[in-house]
């Protein structure tokens, strides 16, 4: 079995077994002790040091099965093969779990007049990156320069930096980060105009189209102050920056279904109308393991396993979806 872990979050090994009377549950990473209960309780005695303090079953679960490892603030010396081995007077049982990481958790784009950014915290191992514009643009042209950075813990910081070059600054720029087992891949994109001459007496609108039907997401009023969000919780515009220049949409938790579609951004002003859409399609992929053959599921945007989308038009940033 295989489970895929975030760096310094809490991940849960799964082992069930049959119930009958007392149990003895033992967790071990290869030769390692990591986690042992008996006795109707917890022993700490032979816990390898590396995982004090980090362990714990679902005691009270046990009765019914279920010796599953919560392992939490997980390092990437976590990685590897773990073994749970259970007894009870019918016999004894074996399961393996296969702890792999997560190995990109976010990525970040700024945009200025001379350069476009990308930077990403907390990799391991060392990711590819890659960059593109749209309409495509000759090779030259997009020559970047990477610094990657690593920490105490073995985890990389890696930050991109493209140069903006000739008539290129109309452009749509996709930075993507690929982890090395290539299961996985975050996108993210910047477009840069001209913002309006003047950002008095503005009104601000977003929407969705899906199957031919157009769904209001936000509007906002500079001139009276007044904001109607449809969707309350899942859609974030920051009144502050939007007063700057910054009409940036955050998406939270994006649901394949329901956040897929052509967003249009809309900017009104005095004697002038600014119109963004942006397709987004958030899929669902399944990736195979050769090796074992277990199939998992990553939430995947476009041909990304993760989406993180920005769009900066009409304002200075008009749209940014994660």
């Amino acid at each position: 079995m295989n489970v895929t872990c975030i760096i310094h979050d809490d991940c849960v090994l799964p082992c069930s077994f049959r119930p009958t009377g007392t149990v003895v549950i033992h967790w071990y990473k290869q030769q390692i002790p990591v986690h042992s209960y008996y006795y109707h309780k917890d022993q700490f005695g032979l816990q390898n040091k590396h995982f004090s303090g980090r362990t714990s079953l679902f005691n009270s679960h046990i009765p019914q099965g279920n010796a599953s490892l919560l392992l939490r603030r997980v390092k990437v010396q976590d990685k590897g093969r773990y073994k749970c081995y259970t007894s009870t007077r019918k016999g004894n049982q074996e399961m393996f779990v296969n702890l792999e990481l997560k190995p990109i958790q976010s990525v970040t784009m700024e945009m200025s007049d001379e350069t476009v950014a990308c930077t990403s915290h907390n990799i391991y191992p060392m990711p590819q990156v890659m960059w593109a514009t749209e309409p495509p643009s000759a090779q030259e042209a997009v020559e970047n320069s990477t610094i990657r950075t690593t920490d105490h813990k073995g985890l990389f910081t890696v930050e991109s930096m493209l140069r903006i070059v000739g008539n290129l600054s109309d452009r749509t720029y996709f930075c993507s980060f690929m982890s090395a087992d290539r299961n996985q891949v975050w996108t993210a994109s910047r477009r840069n105009q001209m913002a309006p001459h003047s950002l008095e007496n503005f009104s601000l609108t977003w929407t969705i189209s899906s199957l031919a039907e157009q769904t209001l997401i936000l509007k906002y009023d500079n001139k009276t102050g007044h904001m109607v969000n449809l969707w309350e919780g899942q859609a974030v515009l920051d009144q502050d920056q939007l007063l700057q220049g910054d009409g940036s949409l955050l998406l939270n938790r994006p649901d394949s279904v329901e956040h897929s579609g052509t967003y249009t951004c809309t900017f009104s002003g005095l004697q002038s109308r600014h119109v963004v859409q942006t397709k987004v399609n958030i899929t669902v992929a399944l990736i195979v393991d050769k090796k074992s053959q277990q199939r998992s599921w990553w939430s995947t945007a476009a041909s990304a396993a993760f989406f993180l989308f920005t769009v900066i038009v009409a304002l200075p940033r008009c749209a940014r979806q994660r």
